[in-house]
């Protein structure tokens, strides 16, 4: 539970100020995370805006503690042991094996692809996602940031976080949708991508809530804008996050239209 309420609240002042040093490293896993591809130490110390020097000390630290790898071409790129940790988060949050056959379920009904996003800094990214029988695009995968502002997830993230959640996003340089976006996927129940964030491809995606009614993930259905069809998936989809909502809080669905979206204005 604690890691869900870290993903969708701002941490409460306690007058112990977070290591820099940390941070740092954690920045450079970050944007191993979000490459395609594995990088080169150069490549790495542009992104993370830091010297070859201090970025190959980081590089060597996540190395020692199982996180990246160094590969046989001289490049750095993320460990397995990443991917088991994700895995071990969404066990965590009891959407494993639960999340994985609601998912496969609703990619079987829809005939699409389904992703499961959080928010994470200022970003929604995805944690999860199960494949249709044609992959919608392959650069889009577990671990892709997102826009809070374009996508469909991070328009459903925002919409029904906190007030305080939001006010601490924008302090921190989010962009969120306008005022009216946000009411209107609050209303409706669900958010439709602009298709800015992943060209080629739209998503439609709704709102998971854990056991305090709040906001941890969303749900997508996601693709190609030529047969995107929204009215199509809205409803299997909203009837996948009330059971993925159901799992999380041990409580029966609710109806739509209900308080959780109130709560959110």
């Amino acid at each position: 539970m604690a890691a869900k309420r870290d993903a969708v609240e701002a941490p409460k002042p306690t007058g112990v100020r977070p290591l820099g040093s940390v941070l740092k490293a954690l920045s450079v896993l970050d944007t191993l995370g979000r490459a395609e591809r594995e990088m080169r130490l150069v490549e790495v110390a542009e992104a993370v805006g830091g010297s070859r020097a201090t970025t190959y000390q980081k590089l060597v630290t996540l190395i020692a503690a199982g996180w990246a790898e160094h590969t046989p071409s001289g490049g750095y790129r993320l460990s397995l042991h990443a991917a088991n940790i994700g895995q071990a988060a969404l066990e965590q949050a009891s959407l494993g094996e639960r999340a994985t056959t609601i998912m496969e379920e609703l990619v079987f009904e829809v005939h699409e692809t389904a992703s499961l996003a959080v928010l994470c800094g200022v970003h929604a990214q995805l944690v999860k996602r199960v494949e249709a029988e044609v992959v919608v695009r392959a650069q889009v995968r577990v671990g892709t940031l997102l826009s809070l502002d374009q996508s469909s997830s991070g328009r459903v993230l925002t919409a029904f976080a906190t007030d305080d959640l939001r006010e601490s996003l924008l302090r921190r340089g989010a962009q969120l949708a306008s005022a009216a976006v946000l009411a209107g996927v609050q209303r409706d129940g669900y958010a439709i991508s602009t298709g800015r964030d992943t060209p080629g491809v739209q998503s439609v995606a709704g709102p998971v809530f854990d056991a305090q009614d709040r906001c941890v993930y969303a749900l997508s259905v996601v693709a190609p804008v030529p047969r995107f069809d929204a009215s199509r998936y809205v409803r299997p989809l909203l009837r996948a996050t009330e059971r993925l909502t159901q799992s999380m809080s041990g409580q029966r669905p609710r109806a739509r239209g209900t308080s959780r979206r109130a709560n959110r204005r």
